[in-house]
């Protein structure tokens, strides 16, 4: 139990900052009529794959082979089957955005490939989020202090402080592109513009204050 004036208040506090990571996903595909076939076909384009992503190591912080599916097609009526269809795909993680075009159009011009992405967020433990966290409490602060003194009275001592959780906006977002005309004799370029990440942190505290002075 508080004795004397309280004052309750919402400290807030936004940042748009550079992404520090970006996802996307390769999917290698394969159809046949024969299934032998489309199994041997998937585990080479999904070798193909990993053999150019080792030639990028320098430049992929993580990847991880997601789903791995093989079904057969039939006829709308019936069990007969027609064709099997199978696919694997790879989440790749970079945080070397200078070579990220390039790779993903080295991926996509690969045999029965399919390329979606990229995706920017800012890593978990990234100081961004402990950064708006403080500068949400000196909003609290601020604030307090300002309702105090707008009564003529001060702030004296912190009762309670409650953390809303942050919120990070967007955490995903696809990337504006453009495909670049070829250069003489050369691939395409791809220039990425990465999308900047909005994060948000908000607490609610309550603060004690000295006796107004109102008047």
């Amino acid at each position: 139990m508080v004795d004397g004036p309280v004052v309750s208040v919402r400290g807030e506090a936004y940042r748009e900052v550079d992404p520090e990571i970006a996802q996307f996903t390769v999917t290698a595909l394969a159809r046949d009529k024969d299934r032998e076939t489309v199994l041997t076909r998937l585990a080479e384009r999904a070798a193909a794959v990993r053999v150019l992503l080792d030639g990028h190591t320098p430049g992929v912080d993580r990847r991880e082979t997601g789903d791995l599916w093989v079904r057969p097609e039939t006829r709308r009526s019936g069990e007969r089957v027609v064709a099997y269809r199978g696919s694997v795909s790879t989440t790749v993680t970079v945080s070397d955005f200078t070579a990220l075009g390039e790779l993903m159009l080295r991926l996509a011009d690969q045999d029965q490939v399919a390329v979606a992405g990229p995706w920017w967020s800012l890593r978990p433990d990234s100081p961004v989020h402990r950064e708006a966290r403080r500068a949400a409490i000196d909003d609290a602060l601020s604030r307090a202090r300002e309702y105090a003194e707008a009564l003529g009275a001060r702030v004296t001592a912190l009762i309670e402080l409650a953390d809303t959780g942050d919120v990070e906006r967007p955490m995903f977002a696809r990337a504006a592109y453009e495909v670049g005309p070829a250069a003489a004799g050369g691939a395409p370029e791809l220039e990425l513009d990465p999308r900047p990440q909005t994060v948000q942190a908000a607490v609610h505290a309550r603060f004690a204050i000295s006796e107004p002075t109102l008047g």
